[in-house]
């Protein structure tokens, strides 16, 4: 690792010896050498922990990442001796340990390679920072790729790159700009159709070399901290990214509003502006539900304050705008203005709640406001007096919180110096190692304050810059880009990847935030992010005051932009369940053609197709005047949403890409529940769900979840899941409902269409009577009937 090699800077490489003696304790095993220990923790019969004690003694076992729920839970598991290592084994796996050097191999229970150490553990002294960098390297097998490591801006598959993880104000940042906002430390590998992950839980500034100086060798480090990582067996990369989700946390449900569509500008001023951009989405029946205020809103940039010419109600304003169905979401960044007059500089001052220097001086440097100074969040008294500060803002009627600069961003600076000091929960540690998860512990006390003041209501909140297990309380987005075709790529690659690394609650600024879209980039941009779970246009202010609305680029581009947003409502029932299973069970939101079809290779490099949940793959369009583009289905059976045509899966296809549509398909066999058309979530009362089936010759399932939408009912049973299966045949459709109901939908009746069938019918049974003819219909490829929502079986033959 040729990175970390200068003499003034480094010392000698150290590497472990000898095994000299070992024990068990419980679930634990440990391995002594001369200096190391290896501590090996046994979570589960795929979760397998490894740290390493470089000088005999292990440090604070602390971490901002993993959830409280995640319980240690092997099912079997034990350990053999032999002459030349130990063998700890579960029901799934083997982890080797080699006795002369602590080298660690991981096999299935057949003995194919899963991982292997190729160094492994090693360290030197960082002389000039103090503390050591500690290494581990792992032989890249045969053809092996890797996905993950959140938001970074490049190719889906990682192998030949180096990356690091450092949160970075990354303006106008390009594909390949490194580092970025979001600190991620984990990884998958996917080999011979074995996928693992790999989560390495250290806050320092971490690095992963994907084969880029060595091509058989994966190397991570860290430049302070402990070699603390996580192994997760799949075998399938879903399971493995259930697995870590469930390890650093699960989401709660987001208010359903928020699965709509968010209107944001740097900024929206004054008040009246505010009413007109609202006036203008329901004179155009263009859906919306959230407007943002930037940092215009506040007075002098001062948090928690409003400016009063430009809002000299903003509590009457707020209602009114609730009243025609928007929410507001405002910007709280993490500097406090230094100003004796400003209550909330007073309070932090005197609580000693800003962070300082080393020799005791406060933390001060210039962002918006001027010169500031910032709160130290990784103080939990910190946490809870900035939670406390958003009673405000919750009276006044805000409904989100958007949490940006908190990579820290600092002007001229960048960020805060190295020598910044940190609680880090009774800790005391330089920045260096607080400063990736400083704006991670920022988003959380906001989320902790929205709840505290929103009650009952579900609270909003949107950060730039976190470290893993955020999505516990936040949404992210992928930073400053640029209104280019390139970033329309990235903003598709980097929501697959944030997905696939717990945060599948990610959207990018459509259109771009530097710049200005054409009519054509803009409207590619919304089709794209109707299938992102958060959706949500953004743009910088300019010298021409161009404004980046729906509407803003001419009739032809409105139709279009209109179109796709309303199908984005249409669908939320969809988004809603698919949203639903990620909190239930990790299972990310958006996933990668890797992901879903493991052992077909055409997907290991795939970054322009993906899925959206269970049932819907999206291949977007990101090239001016693209008429036609080639793309992969996996196997299986799909259809084209628009004409219902079936195309066959484990090929390519040459599909049209007309100006109005983007290639959408729907997995043979889904059931896709369908809202009416709406202005925005609540707007009207729900009198018939749409149920849109296509039929397969093989079993699939489907999945309807529903609440009240907003509040926390659901967490007291006060939910419906209704669970479809298809099983047909060539002359035969088969739809067969179950369901779990303790909520009271508004809707008494499905209107149900059935895509596909290959025989013509003669009957429709529902619970095993005959419809009368004439009360359904059979189209061209559908055919169309009503069914009371308490059905239990649909029969069409």
């Amino acid at each position: 690792m040729q990175v970390e090699t200068s003499s003034s800077k480094y010392s000698a490489k150290h590497y472990p010896d000898a095994v000299r003696s070992w024990k068990k304790e419980g679930n634990i095993f440990y391995f002594y050498t001369t200096e190391t220990i290896l501590e090996v923790r046994v979570i589960s019969d795929k979760i397998i922990r490894f740290r390493y004690a470089s000088d005999g003694t292990f440090q604070r076992d602390f971490s901002y990442a993993t959830s409280d729920t995640l319980e240690e839970s092997p099912i079997s598991f034990g350990i053999r001796e032999f002459d030349a290592n130990f063998e700890i084994y579960t029901n799934y796996i083997k982890v080797l340990i080699a006795r002369d050097n602590l080298r660690v191999t991981i096999t299935d229970l057949e003995g194919k390679i899963i991982n292997q150490d190729e160094m492994g553990f090693h360290w030197q002294h960082y002389l000039l920072k103090g503390g050591k960098i500690v290494y581990c390297s792992k032989l890249i097998q045969e053809n092996e790729v890797f996905y993950g490591l959140g938001d970074k801006p490049t190719d889906l598959n990682l192998r030949g790159k180096r990356l690091e993880n450092y949160g970075t104000d990354a303006y106008g940042y390009q594909k390949d700009t490194d580092p970025l906002y979001r600190n991620i430390p984990f990884y998958y590998g996917l080999h011979n159709g074995i996928g693992y992950g790999l989560f390495f839980d250290n806050t320092f500034r971490t690095i992963f070399d994907f084969g880029k100086e060595r091509d058989n060798v994966c190397s991570f480090w860290a430049r302070g901290g402990e070699m603390n990582y996580y192994f997760i067996y799949g075998p399938d990369l879903m399971e493995v990214a259930e697995t870590y989700t469930r390890i650093t946390g699960t989401p709660e449900l987001p208010p359903l509003w928020a699965l709509g569509y968010h209107q944001c500008r740097w900024s929206y001023y004054p008040e009246q502006k505010v009413r007109d951009i609202a006036t203008e989405f329901r004179k155009r029946q263009i859906p919306c539900d959230v407007i943002y205020l930037d940092i215009d809103y506040m007075d002098g940039f001062r948090c928690f304050t409003w400016n009063k010419e430009y809002f000299p109600d903003p509590v009457k304003m707020i209602s009114d705008l609730a009243k025609e169905g928007f929410k507001v979401v405002v910007i709280i960044d993490p500097g406090i203005k230094v100003d004796p007059e400003y209550s909330i500089y007073q309070d932090g001052l005197k609580n000693n709640y800003f962070c300082k220097r080393a020799d005791g001086a406060l933390m001060e440097g210039d962002v918006w406001p001027g010169k500031c100074v910032f709160p130290d969040f990784t103080n939990p008294e910190v946490r809870d007096w900035w939670a406390g500060l958003f009673k405000g803002l919750a009276e006044t009627g805000v409904r989100g919180v958007w949490n940006d600069m908190n990579e820290p961003a600092v002007f001229e600076m960048g960020t805060f110096p190295e020598d910044v000091r940190h609680d880090y929960d009774g800790e005391e540690v330089s920045h260096r190692k607080a400063h990736n998860v400083y704006g991670h512990l920022m988003s959380k006390a906001t989320s902790a304050g929205l709840k505290r003041y929103l009650m009952p209501n579900r609270p909003f909140v949107i950060t730039r810059s976190a470290y893993a297990g955020a999505q516990r309380w936040s949404s992210v987005w992928t930073g400053d880009n640029v209104s280019s075709w390139e970033h329309l790529w990235l903003a598709a690659v980097q929501c697959q990847r944030l997905a696939v690394s717990g945060l599948s609650f990610c959207g990018s600024d459509i259109g771009g935030f530097i710049g200005e879209p054409d009519g054509e980039l803009y409207t590619r941009w919304i089709q794209l992010a109707s299938f992102h779970p958060l959706m949500r246009t953004h743009s910088a202010s300019n010298e021409t005051g161009f404004d980046q609305e729906p509407w803003s680029f001419g009739e032809k581009y409105e139709a279009i932009v209109k179109k796709f947003i309303s199908l984005r409502y249409q669908l939320l029932p969809y988004f809603y369940t698919t949203f639903w299973q990620y909190a239930q069970n990790g299972t990310p939101m958006i996933r990668p053609l890797a992901f879903v079809a493991q052992h077909e290779a055409d997907t290991y490099n795939c970054s322009h197709e993906f899925m959206f949940g269970d049932s819907l793959l999206i291949s977007f369009v990101n090239e001016a005047g693209m008429q036609e583009k080639d793309l992969y289905l996996p196997k299986g059976q799909w259809y084209s949403y628009w004409d219902k045509t079936q195309l066959a899966g484990g090929e390519h296809h040459t599909v049209a890409t007309p100006l109005d549509q983007m290639p959408l398909f729907v997995k043979a066999g889904a059931v896709i529940p369908f809202y009416p058309e709406m202005q925005y979530t609540g707007e009207k009362q729900v009198e018939e769900m749409i149920l849109e089936a296509y039929y397969s010759n093989t079993v699939v399932k489907s999945s309807l979840y529903e609440d009240a939408g907003d509040h926390y009912g659901y967490k007291n049973g006060q939910f419906n899941v209704i669970r479809f299966k298809q099983a047909s045949d060539d002359k035969q459709f088969w739809l067969k409902k179950q369901y779990y109901i303790n909520y009271q939908s508004t809707y008494n009746r499905f209107r149900i269409k059935v895509y596909g069938i290959p025989f013509t019918p003669a009957a429709v049974l529902v619970n095993g009577k005959q419809l009368e003819a004439g009360s359904w219909t059979a189209g061209d490829n559908v055919i169309e009937f009503v069914a009371d929502k308490g059905f239990e079986e649909i029969v069409i033959k």
